[in-house]
């Protein structure tokens, strides 16, 4: 167990959400192809996708859809992503996570690309709402949605901390990259069931300090970063 919370309240975890907290990225990403397969039959999206994983949702979808050589309308946009969120709201939390969270006494925040009613129905239905309260800072209450540092910067701002006192957990080159861009210490999380083997090294070449796959991990991690220690996997 670390410290006290009174002890730590200069130092912030942010967690993003879904691939993190929540093990719903494989669940979103076959949603995805699953859809946009069956909106245009013949094609192969997955090897598109896939690496696209992390973005906010329509993103993907117009990426997709234009190395497809394809178009989306709003509609079609909104339709897919409800199926998508309804999909992944039921996903289960990811292994270790709750015993992690409560093993490490720092102040919590979720800073996430997906949009908040979304994160506030999946931390309350595992019950990991515990940990963060009102303390979550999703894309549709930011001016740009990860890559961009604006949903990092909202929590350390919020929350008083300055950047570089706080350390982010992220699972997709994406989140690394804006927590990176933010200034802030990034552990790199592969433990998801949307981990692939290039998914490390992409990680790191992002911006991530380590790269850990298990949650039981975490707790020494972040220890070692209040320590300003090296970073090494227990």
């Amino acid at each position: 167990m670390l410290a006290p919370a009174d002890a730590l309240d200069g130092h912030l975890l942010i967690c993003d959400c879904d691939g993190v907290l929540i093990d719903s990225e494989a669940i979103a990403g076959r949603m995805l192809v699953q859809e946009m397969e069956a909106l245009w039959p013949g094609v192969d999206a997955e090897p598109i996708v896939t690496p696209l994983l992390g973005l906010r949702i329509e993103t993907v979808l117009l990426r997709t859809a234009d190395t497809l050589g394809r178009t989306l309308d709003s509609a079609q946009i909104d339709a897919i992503r409800a199926v998508v969120e309804a999909a992944a709201v039921e996903a289960p939390p990811v292994d270790g996570i709750e015993a992690a969270l409560s093993a490490i006494s720092l102040r919590k925040a979720c800073a996430s690309n997906s949009f908040t009613s979304y994160v506030e129905a999946v931390l309350s239905r595992t019950g990991l709402v515990r940990f963060f309260g009102e303390r979550l800072f999703c894309a549709d209450k930011v001016p740009n949605p990860k890559p961009a540092p604006d949903v990092y910067l909202a929590a350390a701002r919020t929350m008083r901390v300055a950047p570089e006192r706080c350390v982010v957990v992220e699972d997709s080159v994406t989140g690394v990259t804006a927590a990176a861009a933010a200034g802030m210490t990034v552990l790199g999380f592969v433990g998801g069931g949307h981990a692939t083997e290039g998914q490390i090294d992409a990680l790191k070449r992002a911006g991530a300090s380590v790269v850990f796959d298990e949650m039981g991990q975490l707790p020494a991690l972040v220890g070692q970063w209040l320590k300003n220690a090296s970073f090494e996997l227990p």
